[in-house]
């Protein structure tokens, strides 16, 4: 049995059994469901109520017949392969009709995994793409595109978007080569030759390239040896750099070997530093958008995440591609945009599309005494609030 699939055909269970649902429900939305053919029907239920259909004024306790035959009809415009036995199917799933806000709630969370799970698979498209043409813009707007996903995606299920870190930190996987390597290898070896014939040109990349850029974990510790070099101020040379690589161990742990040294201080040092630079910054930044994209899969594929720890944890995932993005658009001479605040939602009732997770954790007024018999009715107030869900 699939759980999201029973919630589905619950939730539109208990609209077809009490058309009176529906107003408990005006924070889901059709395109919350995953099948098609349930996304047809809760649209044509809510288009029967907000035509006034006349199942919503009956005062009997079952719905008549119309209600359930009109939302077929209306469904079977806009979706193929819907009968007439199906209504009854979902009603027959539906074991309470009063639960449909919880059976609501589990659809928008599956909802929520379904589509940063897809949003994130077109991010990691896109810097593969980017990648091949040497671009970065694909990588840069589908990323903003699935930061606002996941700022939506918080305020309907009414947590607080803000970055933070799995506990534990999920495992690290080795990263994939990165694309072109050939061509992402020369660009860091031309680079770390320019800045060893031409120390000065060291002021032109330090302000903003990092030894995280390179893609070859050698390159990188080249470049912060030099770096160190450079910020003590001391003379840069073939000579200088090696003795620094030997005191950082880098020799005797196998990092760097006296070939690598060779090839890259007996290497072309002709070129532009800053051109350079910014090919191994634009490397960096697909190849980190393919790495956030690929952690926020992963988070998004574990069902056991609950929504509001989900989107956090995936912000978090897309802290690093932030970083490389600032210094990215520094290095172009384009200042960052200012971060934009996330919306709070309005003091007093909370709006529509926070009432599903709220459900839960408003305490409800208690049953009277009739409807438990043999108990004494407890008081709203003596029970303790929940503490919300994340």
């Amino acid at each position: 049995m699939n759980p999201l699939l029973s919630a589905e055909q619950a939730v539109l269970g208990s609209v077809l059994l009490d058309p009176g649902q529906l107003a408990h429900l005006d924070w889901l939305a059709p395109d919350h469901f995953y099948r098609p053919v349930h996304q047809a029907l809760f649209a044509a239920l809510r288009k029967l109520r907000n035509d006034g259909h006349p199942a919503l004024a009956a005062e009997t306790s079952t719905p008549p017949l119309s209600w359930v035959t009109d939302a077929v009809d209306e469904a079977s415009r806009h979706v193929r392969g819907l009968t007439a036995a199906y209504p009854h199917t979902l009603i027959s799933a539906c074991p309470r009709s009063e639960h449909a806000p919880v059976y609501g709630r589990m659809v928008l969370e599956g909802a929520i995994h379904r589509s940063i799970t897809e949003h994130a698979i077109r991010l990691h498209q896109a810097a593969r793409a980017d990648a091949l043409r040497g671009e970065v813009e694909g990588a840069l707007h589908h990323a903003d595109v699935l930061t606002g996903v996941l700022n939506d995606l918080a305020r309907r299920w009414g947590t607080e978007p803000r970055p933070v870190a799995p506990a534990p930190p999920p495992t690290t996987t080795v990263a994939a080569p990165p694309v072109r390597a050939d061509q992402v290898a020369e660009d860091e070896r031309f680079l770390l030759a320019v800045l060893v014939e031409r120390p000065r040109a060291m002021d032109e990349v330090v302000g903003w390239l990092r030894p995280g850029d390179f893609a070859d974990p050698a390159h990188g510790q080249l470049y912060r040896c030099l770096g160190a070099l450079h910020h003590r101020g001391e003379p840069i040379d073939r000579i200088t750099l090696l003795w620094e690589a030997q005191q950082r161990g880098l020799l005797a742990d196998g990092t760097l070997s006296d070939d690598q040294l060779t090839a890259i201080c007996d290497g072309v040092g002709a070129g532009s530093a800053e051109w350079l630079g910014e090919q191994v910054m634009r490397s960096s930044l697909t190849r980190t958008a393919a790495t956030s994209a690929r952690a926020v899969r992963s988070l998004a594929e574990n069902e056991t995440l609950a929504p509001g720890r989900l989107i956090n944890h995936a912000l978090h995932a897309l802290g690093p591609l932030d970083d490389v993005r600032t210094r990215w658009q520094t290095a172009n001479g384009r200042p960052a945009p200012p971060p934009t605040a996330p919306a709070h939602a309005p003091t007093g009732t909370p709006p529509a599309q926070v009432r599903a997770a709220l459900y839960r954790s408003t305490p409800r007024a208690a049953p009277p005494p009739s409807a438990r018999p043999g108990s004494a009715p407890i008081p709203a107030t003596a029970r303790p609030p929940s503490r919300g869900h994340s």
